[in-house]
């Protein structure tokens, strides 16, 4: 029958070939299929290699905290010391005479050399009160920075109560201005230096780094500045109000430095390690005289600047599930 009807063999025959055809192609589809997969699992497993290798051991892993004083840093760092010995780091203070927060020129080289070359005590946080050093000034690759920032307001009275009353951390030591019980709002009204709004200048110039416009207080290039340092140049910047969340973003980040660091925190003394003893919050009529300071203003500017970055950065770190991974690598791995 077929041979008397050519026209139906040619037709049985398209479809067997069609058939043949498409059932080569669902196979060589689903082969693709399996190609691509064992190659994204091979880069899964390149990239849990990477991961695993990427950790503290590396000499050249660095940290710094020029941590600002009275934003909670003591806190901080206690917790450093603690994980240090179990996470397989070091942590150094950085101490500069009579606690002088910029480095002479000479100082600032000597500190890059030693925190680039000092192979024995890598990995480490080095942590002090100075200023934003620039390393690639220096010709050498950057560290890894982060800080801390507080309301400025907030830390200039906790400043200024600290030094009449110490903390609870060393409870015995006598402070320098130790029998001084001129309260911040009588300081103010009499417009005593202890309290000039120009002293409130201080995170700005720990940021904007060893420039002179840096540590002119109301400087507009030393505020715009430090906002270009903050997002060039550190890692994460946290502020005290929020320091569980700075932590935790830090483990994330940073894990094998990092490691069980938030628990910690949470769960041991170091959680608001240093308080002031005594202190008195401001009336309503010494902040809107304070207000006027335009150090102060910048300074409430380039805190909201880094409140939004911050805020910024923990929205995206809460989409945990977020994966990434490399595909379509060419020419293959072998």
């Amino acid at each position: 029958m077929i041979m008397h009807n050519p026209r139906l063999g040619y037709l049985i025959a398209i479809i067997a070939i069609s058939l043949i055809v498409t059932f080569y192609q669902i196979q060589f589809a689903k082969l693709q299929d399996k190609i691509e997969t064992l190659e994204r699992n091979i880069v899964r497993h390149d990239q849990q290699k990477l991961v695993l290798n990427n950790n503290v051991n590396d000499n050249d892993f660095v940290l710094i905290y020029n941590r600002v004083p009275k934003t909670g840093s003591t806190s901080f760092v206690g917790v450093t010391y603690d994980l240090c010995k179990v996470n397989k780091f070091h942590v150094l203070h950085v101490n500069i005479t009579a606690n002088s927060h910029i480095l002479s020129l000479d100082n600032q080289f000597k500190f890059v050399k030693n925190v680039t070359n000092w192979k024995s005590i890598k990995p480490a946080l080095y942590h002090g009160h100075f200023a934003f050093v620039d390393f690639s000034k220096f010709g050498v690759p950057k560290p890894l920075y982060i800080n801390i920032i507080r309301k400025p307001l907030d830390r200039f009275i906790s400043y200024y109560y600290f030094v009449r009353y110490g903390d609870n951390f060393r409870p015995y030591l006598i402070r320098r201005k130790h029998g001084n019980t001129v309260s911040f709002d009588e300081c103010v009204s009499k417009s005593l230096p202890d309290c000039d709004p120009n002293n409130i200048w201080l995170q700005i110039p720990f940021f904007c780094g060893h420039s002179a416009n840096c540590w002119k207080p109301g400087n507009k290039w030393a505020l715009n500045e430090a906002k270009k340092n903050l997002v060039n140049n550190y890692l994460l910047v946290g502020v005290t109000e929020e320091l569980n969340d700075f932590i935790d973003i830090l483990e994330h980040t940073l894990p094998t430095v990092f490691n069980g660091s938030l628990h910690h925190y949470l769960n041991s003394n170091k959680s608001h390690l240093r308080q002031t003893v005594q202190k008195e919050m401001p009336s309503e009529k010494t902040i809107v005289k304070l207000r006027q300071s335009m150090a102060l203003q910048m300074e409430n500017e380039f805190y909201e600047f880094a409140l939004d970055q911050f805020h910024f950065i923990k929205k995206q770190g809460k989409k945990r599930i977020q994966n990434l991974m490399y595909e379509k690598i060419k020419p293959k791995l072998i």
